[in-house]
């Protein structure tokens, strides 16, 4: 197929397009084409922008990765703006150019994120999961709610439309984990608040495998729950980690200390859910990495 992906050269996007190239045709839209090339290949076609594109009749599928990471700075008011408009509109301006083709993409994946589902204490939660208005109103729901109907909006009997809420990517060289390593090293590791919280992660290797899956499943579409089936308490997550790294994990950090540190950004980190993947399971996806254990057995072997 000719697949034209965003966002391909962040932590997920890097993995999947040395995953997919073998067999596909890649056009990478990214803002820095140069770098791009030198670090996945010149094999592929780059785009820094979609301006000169007046429709996308010459692709098969479109997979869209791109947005401001939404813990990369504190939430300012300038910050949430780029987070959502990041999101929002390369997602509108894809979904434009689908419904002006006159042989548009089979498919469309696009990233979402488990964000959507804001804090929801310890129950367990599927992709049709019914959310209060109190829900709604959190800042995370809002990027997620429009991000993902920006994209459905591409959604015909020509182009099929997946849309994937991605939990915590776990993989030693990106992303959260990469962050959270050198004091998990050091010994300096604990559990966040009271540790209660939810944490929905995937491995690194199953998130793009499922994406794969998806591009390669006509079957598939709708809302998919990117994330393991075992979601775990951040204690429980913590515990685990040290146990990889066979380190202490007794240093816990305070709410209020993250509150003041990091603002309302805290919230990514103090609250959370549990998350499962009851769609991938059910269109018969299998993961390679369905417990915290084998994840970080496998990343820090």
């Amino acid at each position: 197929m000719n697949v034209l992906i965003t966002g391909a050269s962040g932590f997920v996007g890097s993995q999947l397009v040395n995953l997919l190239s073998p067999d596909h045709q890649l056009t990478l839209l990214t803002r820095s084409p140069e770098n791009a090339a030198a670090k996945l290949g010149a094999a592929h076609r780059y785009l820094a922008d979609l301006d000169n594109l007046a429709n996308l009749d010459i692709f098969d599928a479109v997979i869209n990765l791109a947005g401001e990471p939404i813990a990369g700075k504190r939430w300012s008011s300038d910050q949430k703006e780029a987070i959502c408009q990041s999101r929002w509109q390369i997602t509108h301006k894809i979904s434009a150019l689908i419904k002006d083709s006159d042989n548009p993409p089979s498919t469309f994946i696009s990233a979402s994120a488990v964000g959507f589902y804001g804090r929801q204490g310890e129950q367990h939660i599927t992709e049709d999961f019914n959310l209060s208005q109190q829900s709604k109103s959190e800042f995370t729901h809002r990027v997620c709610s429009q991000w993902e109907q920006e994209a459905l909006n591409a959604a015909s009997d020509s182009t099929r439309v997946c849309i994937v809420r991605i939990g915590l990517v776990l993989g030693a060289h990106g992303g959260a984990l990469a962050k959270m390593l050198p004091a998990f090293k050091l010994g300096l590791g604990g559990p966040i608040a009271n540790g209660k919280q939810g944490m929905s992660w995937i491995h690194q290797t199953d998130l793009i495998r499922l994406i794969e899956f998806m591009l390669n499943n006509k079957q598939c579409s709708g809302i998919y729950n990117g994330c393991a089936p075992a979601p775990v308490s951040n204690k429980e997550f913590t515990h685990a980690m040290g146990t990889a790294l066979k380190r202490p994990t007794c240093i816990p950090a305070p709410a209020f200390g993250l509150k003041l540190a990091l603002g309302e950004m805290s919230t990514l980190l103090i609250d959370g859910q549990y998350v499962v993947p009851q769609k991938a399971l059910a269109d018969g996806f299998e993961f390679n990495y369905a417990n915290i254990d084998e994840a970080f057995s496998e990343i820090f072997k």
